[in-house]
């Protein structure tokens, strides 16, 4: 019981650290990357679908992206959801081949993005304590219908505790690790 309640919550922590890094894969630095463009879905065939599914998505150098549709007609389709999404790119189109130029991020947007990254991360570490409440409750419950005993409790809160310790820690390292990467000029 003690230990389906560990794995339970080191399974929903790990979900919480999981959700920041693909939040902040979201979030644009210096440098292209393919992942930029993973949230934005475009209108094919009368249903949104993502854009990894009707194009390739690659980096040409540095500061460039390049989407390459599979189908000729998408090009239109294509650049007009990367215009209106929220990342601000202006694409330009080679025929079939629409580059999508990354300007650089001022000294005012890096601290702006640094301050979502710390409110985002700060959201991840309370929704690491909020699963460790949750598995002190489960103790706290089975102590109450007397399953287990007041030693166990006492080891099994010990061990949730090491468990949201470590949690936090890898929350601290992947901030510290893209704030590093937003300052990069």
């Amino acid at each position: 019981m003690i230990d389906d309640i560990l794995k339970d919550a080191s399974e929903r922590m790990d979900k919480s650290i999981e959700a920041l890094q693909r939040e902040f894969k979201k979030l644009r630095t210096g440098r292209a990357h393919t992942s930029l463009l993973d949230h934005i879905t475009v209108e094919y065939y009368g249903s949104d679908v993502p854009l990894s599914q009707v194009a390739s998505v690659g980096v040409e150098d540095s500061r460039t992206l390049t989407v390459s549709p599979w189908e000729k007609p998408m090009v239109a389709v294509i650049e007009k959801a990367i215009m209106t999404s929220d990342l601000g790119l202006t694409p330009a189109t080679a025929g079939t081949i629409i580059r999508v130029p990354l300007p650089p991020l001022t000294e005012e947007r890096r601290k702006d993005m640094i301050r979502v990254v710390k409110a985002e991360a700060e959201q991840a570490r309370v929704s690491v304590r909020n699963n460790r409440r949750d598995a002190l409750h489960h103790l706290k419950d089975l102590l109450k219908n007397k399953e287990i005993s007041e030693d166990e409790e006492r080891r099994a809160h010990d061990e949730v505790q090491a468990l949201t310790d470590k949690h936090i820690a890898v929350v601290e390292e992947v901030l510290a690790e893209k704030e590093k990467e937003l300052m990069e000029f």
